[in-house]
Parts: C-alpha cells; structure tokens; sequence
C-alpha cells in the first residue's frame, strides 16, 4: 500500500488526535457541571487575550522548546531520553554557577556563558546512561529514569547544604547580579513602541528557543552527522554496514539532547526566578516527550506543541481561577492529548491511511 501525503501525517493525523482529545475533554468537564464551551473560551481569553497571558503562555512555550528538542534528536537516533528532567535541573545548576562566579557587566555577555553552562551541565548528565547503554546495553530508558531522582536528590542537598543563599531559610541560591537579568519582553518590545505586561516572565530566551529550532533542523538534515543519527535510527545493522560507530552516535545524539534540555534553565534559571530554586523545572522534562511526540520530531511540529502545551498550562491556571475547574482537570487534559498522540496514534493513523489507500487511482 502506498503511503500518504507526508502533510497528512505531520498535520491533519495530530489534529484529529487533538480535536477527539479535547472532546473527550469536553466530555469529563461536562460531567463535572461545568460548561465546556465556556471552559475553552476561558483558557483561550486567559492564554492570548492580554499581553499578560500571551507572555505567561510564551514562557511555558520556551521552556517546552528546549526539551521537546531534547526529546526529539533523541528519537531520530531511536533512543527514548526520558532524562530531561534530571538534565534540565542540572543544566539549571550549570547556569547558576556561571551567573553567580562573576560579576557581569551585561546580559549580552552573561547570556553566552550561560548557555554554555547549561549546555555542558545538561549533556554531562546524559553522557553516563549514553555510555551505559552504548557500551553496556544498559536500556536507556531505565537508566534516565533513575538518573532523574538521583538529579532530584542532588540538586537537593546542593540547595540546602552548599549553594543554599546564605541566611535565607528557602532552598535557594543568592539572587544573580543585575548584569545577569535577561530583558524581558516588556523591556525588548518598549522601544517599538509596543505595550507588554512588565510583570510576565517571558523573555529573551524565547528568541534563543526559535534560534534552537532553526539549529536543530539544519543539524539534523543538513549535516553529515544528521544523516548518521537519522541512518542509524532508522536500522542499526545497516548503519554499522554503512560504517556509521553505533557507540559514537548513540553518545553523541545523547549530548545533544542533553544540551537541549540544560539550555531550558537560561529561561526558568536565568530569565524568570533569576536565582536557581528547588524544583525548578516543574515538570517540562516529561512535557517535552509529548512535545516531540506530537510534533514528529519535526522543528515546525515542535513549536506547534510546545505552543499548545504552554497555552494548557496557562490556560488551566485560568480555569482554576476564574471558572473553580480543579487544575487536575487540566492535567487529565494533557494526559488524553499524550495518550492519542502517543499510545493510540494507531487508532487514527490505520483509518487515514485506508482513506487514503482508497482515492489512490487502480
């Protein structure tokens, strides 16, 4: 059977999942007394009907950018990196540490270093389960599992015994110095003359997420070594027959990932608490898997989640404040758009693809 339009599964097999998603949805709040019509008005007003909202809708955006990349060159290499958590936390220390050594006389300068911080903090703590399942056979997703509590437990006893902020009863590290503050969007829009929220935490790093994208899509299908990752996912006992070192792919896409997911920590680190805090990732480590899920690992795919993931999660912030839907709610929302995007792409992918196995001429 011929396979269909390439548009059909990037596009319309994701949105039928989304829109079957949102009806069970709209079902579950029905069931609750709730009005669903009024619900998505409410998450859509709240999400991008103010400066406000789009700038708290951007910010979870950004953040599920970086680890949906994270997520996604990963799969192209066949390997399943459930780690973001634990390497978007790291990254955040990597980011902490540069911030606070110096100084800085301005965020144009604090920002590189940081991302390098971040970066380096991120893919050294892939490269253990890298190594492991490419020299062990350790699977890789048991090992970025249990690297994600030992990340937890660590970034933990850092905060309270270590790095923890003098004086200060929080687990946290001292504020970063003033050179270290990433411009906001109210402060990059205000010379346009545009008016923005000052007090949304979007920023600059969101620009740094788009660059990330445009990077990440000339890596992976411009570049030899995005033909080697590509190749060697697709079947490793051709890749070997190719001369591709399965070992050096599977530990080199593993630091990239790894380095996607420590860049997120220049937005929640750097761009938002300005200070490393427990707990900060929140989550967006596992977000990022149904970023890249439903994205098909594609740059465009993955601004698209990672936009619709960010317009949930402030959206349900909305739903709980002004409609008294639980926030649990929300997250059964995502958890049906991850498990149609995910476990039950079947289910839509096979009647697709009779549909149009049908109008193919004879």
């Amino acid at each position: 059977m011929d396979r269909m339009p390439k548009w059909a599964d990037v596009l319309l097999i994701p949105l039928i999942n989304l829109l079957i998603a949102f009806a069970l949805s709209g079902l579950v709040i029905l069931a609750i007394g709730k009005d669903p019509v009024v619900a998505l008005q409410t998450m859509v007003q709240g999400s991008f009907g103010s400066t406000n909202g789009i700038g708290y809708t951007l910010y979870y955006t950004t953040n599920f950018i970086f680890t949906g990349l994270a997520v996604a060159i990963a799969f192209h290499a066949r390997l399943f990196n459930i780690g973001g958590e634990g390497q978007a936390a790291l990254g955040g220390l990597g980011v902490a540490l540069v911030c606070l050594s110096i100084q800085w006389p301005h965020w144009l300068i604090a920002l590189p270093a940081a991302m390098v911080g971040g970066a380096v903090f991120g893919a050294a703590w892939a490269f253990i389960p890298a190594y492991l399942q490419a020299k062990r056979g350790s699977h890789i997703v048991i090992t970025t599992i249990m690297f994600n509590f030992i990340a937890a437990a660590l970034m933990g006893y850092l905060l309270v015994e270590v790095i923890k902020a003098p004086g200060s009863m929080a687990s946290e590290t001292s504020p970063f110095p003033p050179g270290a503050s990433l411009p906001t969007f109210h402060e990059m829009l205000a010379p346009l003359g545009i008016e923005f929220n000052r007090n949304t935490p979007a920023n600059v790093s969101f620009l740094v997420a788009l660059a990330c994208l445009v990077f990440f899509w000339a890596l992976v299908w411009r570049t030899r070594l995005g033909y080697e990752i590509r190749a060697f996912g697709q079947s490793e006992s051709a890749a070997i027959y190719a001369g591709i070192n399965p070992v050096k792919i599977t530990v080199i896409a593993m630091l990239i990932s790894g380095a996607f997911a420590g860049l997120m920590a220049i937005n929640n680190v750097m761009g938002e608490a300005e200070r490393l805090i427990l707990n900060s990732v929140e989550g967006a480590g596992f977000i990022g898997i149904a970023v890249a899920l439903m994205g098909r690992s594609h740059p465009v795919g993955i601004l698209l989640a990672a936009l619709l993931f960010g317009f949930l999660y402030q959206g349900g912030a909305e739903l709980s404040l002004w409609e008294n839907i639980p926030r649990e709610l929300v997250i059964v929302i995502q958890a049906l758009v991850i498990l149609l995007t995910g476990a039950l792409d079947g289910m839509v992918r096979g009647p697709v693809e009779k549909l149009f196995a049908k109008r193919k001429p004879a």
